[in-house]
């Protein structure tokens, strides 16, 4: 009898990630050689990632339910977008899809039951309710779910006025959770704050400043009311820039628009006794536009109620806001337009140009050198300022130009110690963040300042050796950076809707990946809720929303594209044929998912019988030949971990696999392993 060759089994943890520049041959045969919006997870494989969907401070898409409403049969058959009202109940909804004898419902008020009439607006009669007796598949909840969203979603506006968003900030004032959005108004004559609410976007006000000299007999406090002549205003912040209220004290005031007129120079008094010399006529706060926002949290005084935000875009001057006043800082530095803003040792710092200044200790809105500010040359246009992970007595402050890293260490003015650490490697604007260590990204890539400084090479500390060509490709078009904590993820974005994300864990590098948004990042931000839950949100370079990252299962509505090709597969004999039987996928979600399988044979050799493409009926999974492969289309529906059973067929030395999903509906999912099942042939002539 014939002696057949037995069967083998290769398994492949996924692990490695995006490496378009190791050859071949040296490539692990999980290594990601390809693909869109799948990340490397903390514990091994491949995820496909998690939407994000437009926020304005209105209901979430994400959080959206459905109910589904059954009837005896349909007197007159509704439409989506229908409101369904209910007799004697008075329970309400809004159609998302209509069944045979049922209608999926979301926004509900009220409860429906089982007995009485429905109608939508006329009133026409719908019918009659009735038992439900529908159930759901899993790929019909996921879809309900999602077109409960998409009415959510429909509500949800973009921030008031023109152009990209140019800034997003979070913060929690008197345990409120808040975020801030700044854009060009609608002519792009100046730009506008606003803040998320119950109804979306409500404009933050911007009062008056008026300059003071020769404060004195008291110190006014906030809220005070300031008087000259008939002129009136109530006072929102003092801002004490120099001297004491002895006679010395100058400064300004924010104030509310004036009654009884305008505000002169001269004489003027406020509640509580203090006196002081005004120096002309109050004048409006505004915002030029032409610049990017950047923003950082600070508590000078460190009580409970006195935690500020403190901002600036390259253009004005940067401010102070504590949830209801922005305050504007001057700094004193001719232009005093800064661009990136610290706040390091209870100093505030900025940057202009090639210098960065720093407040007095503790006193953000004195920077002369008698209250202890100053100003240092960096020799570079800076481009990142960030504290480098550690405590108050040994955190030090990364200084970044285009083409240079310096290092900030002293933990006062009188100790400042400014040192060139790095006259070759520096970071482009907007890309630098902390995670455990401090990442940036340099022409050359994404570099770990905290191995730097460990190794003394930084070099050695490029994390990107393995994808150059996407670097070069990208690095003139870097927008903005920021980080999951939850998923040890660096992220940098690019203005063309590609990112990179890159996955460290305990200070170990596990992998990166590219993403592709279809709304381009222009600005980010990420913090904690008042509960201590993460969130994250970027600014959109096209059509004015603000979006909330890692929520849903869409990309606002879109479908997110994903796919992940996988290094060539020889198992172990590079010159030896296989005859490919089979292969199983381990999965794992908590959802539904859907996804296509493909692959292809010997390098895509047109010497070899590349298998054609096969078609399955699934309306929920939509193959994209990425390559020339068969896609193996299927479902899954894993409630934490399961594999699944894919067959193949050919011969070559090698094989090559594509993993994609293609919905808007489909919630993260993690690839762990693959496993092929083969049959060693001949070896290659």
């Amino acid at each position: 009898m014939l002696k057949m060759s037995p069967v083998k089994y290769q398994s492949i943890p996924l692990v490695g990630g995006y490496d378009i520049a190791t050859p071949s041959l040296l490539l692990r045969p999980g290594a990601f050689r390809n693909g869109q919006n799948f990340e490397i997870a903390t514990n091994g494989g491949y995820s496909r990632i998690a939407g994000y969907e437009r926020y304005d401070g209105q209901a979430r898409p994400s959080d959206a339910q459905y109910k589904i409403v059954q009837v005896t049969s349909f007197t007159n058959t509704p439409s989506t977008n229908q409101t369904i009202t209910q007799a004697t109940s008075a329970a309400t909804g809004v159609i998302v899809y209509v069944g045979s004898n049922f209608m999926v419902v979301t926004k509900v008020t009220g409860f429906f039951d089982e007995t009485h009439q429905i109608t939508t607006p006329g009133p026409v009669v719908v019918g009659t309710a009735t038992t439900q007796t529908v159930a759901p598949t899993s790929v019909e909840n996921s879809q309900y779910l999602n077109l409960a969203a998409d009415e959510y979603r429909d509500d949800i506006q973009p921030v008031p006025g023109s152009g990209a968003v140019l800034g997003v900030v979070g913060a929690v004032f008197s345990g409120v959770d808040n975020v801030y959005a700044f854009r060009a108004n609608v002519g792009g004559t100046a730009v506008n704050m606003y803040k998320s609410s119950a109804s979306g976007w409500v404009q933050v006000t911007f009062y008056n400043e008026v300059v003071f000299t020769a404060g004195g007999t008291a110190t006014p406090a906030d809220g005070a009311v300031l008087t000259q002549g008939g002129v009136t205003a109530t006072v929102r912040r003092v801002v004490t820039r120099s001297g004491v209220w002895t006679g010395t004290a100058a400064g300004a005031f924010i104030i509310t628009n004036p009654v009884g007129g305008n505000f002169a120079a001269g004489a003027a008094t406020l509640t509580g006794g203090a006196t002081v010399t005004l120096s002309g006529i109050q004048t409006a706060i505004t915002l030029a536009t032409g610049g990017k926002f950047e923003f950082v949290s600070g508590n000078f005084s460190g009580q409970l109620g006195t935690l500020r935000i403190y901002g600036c875009d390259g253009v004005n001057r940067a401010f102070e806001f504590d949830g209801t006043t922005l305050v504007p800082i001057a700094t004193g530095a001719s232009p005093d337009a800064p661009k990136h803003i610290a706040v390091h040792k209870n100093y505030l710092f900025v940057s202009i140009q090639s210098s960065i200044f720093y407040s007095g200790v503790g006193t953000p809105f004195r920077w002369g050198a008698v209250d202890g500010g100053g100003e240092i040359a960096t020799g570079d246009t800076v481009s990142n300022m960030l504290v480098l992970p550690g405590n108050q007595n040994t955190a030090t402050l990364v200084v970044t130009g285009q083409g240079s890293t310096s290092m900030l260490y002293g933990t006062s003015a009188a100790t400042w110690n400014f040192v060139t650490y790095n006259s070759g490697v520096g970071a482009r604007d907007y890309s630098a963040q902390n995670m455990a260590d401090t990442y940036i990204f340099d022409d050359r890539g994404v570099f770990s300042v905290q191995t730097t400084l460990n190794f003394g090479n930084f070099a050695s500390a490029c994390l990107t050796q393995n994808i150059k060509a996407f670097i070069a490709e990208k690095r003139t078009k870097v927008s903005y950076s920021t980080v999951s904590r939850e998923k040890n993820q660096y992220r940098v974005f690019f203005n063309d809707g590609y990112g990179l994300s890159l996955t460290i864990v305990n200070g170990k590098f596990m992998g990166s990946a590219p993403v592709f948004f279809d709304h381009p990042v222009y600005c980010a931000w990420e913090g904690e809720t008042f509960a201590g839950a993460e969130v994250s949100y970027f600014g959109a370079a096209d059509a004015g929303y603000v979006h909330q990252l890692d929520v849903g299962s869409s990309f606002d509505g879109n479908n997110i594209e994903a796919f992940v090709t996988l290094a060539y597969d020889f198992a172990g004999s590079p010159r030896l044929l296989k005859q490919w039987r089979h292969a199983s996928l381990e999965m794992q979600s908590n959802y539904y998912a859907a996804l296509s399988f493909g692959y292809n044979f010997g390098y895509s050799s047109p010497e070899y019988d590349q298998p054609g493409t096969v078609s399955y009926e699934s309306s929920f999974s939509g193959a994209v030949p990425w390559d020339v492969f068969t896609w193996d289309a299927f479902v899954w529906d894993g409630v934490t971990l399961a594999p699944t059973e894919i067959d193949i067929a050919g011969t070559a030395e090698n094989i090559q696999a594509t993993i994609s999903s293609t919905t808007d509906y489909i919630f993260p999912f993690t690839i762990n392993s693959i496993i092929y099942h083969y049959t060693p042939r001949r070896g290659l002539r």
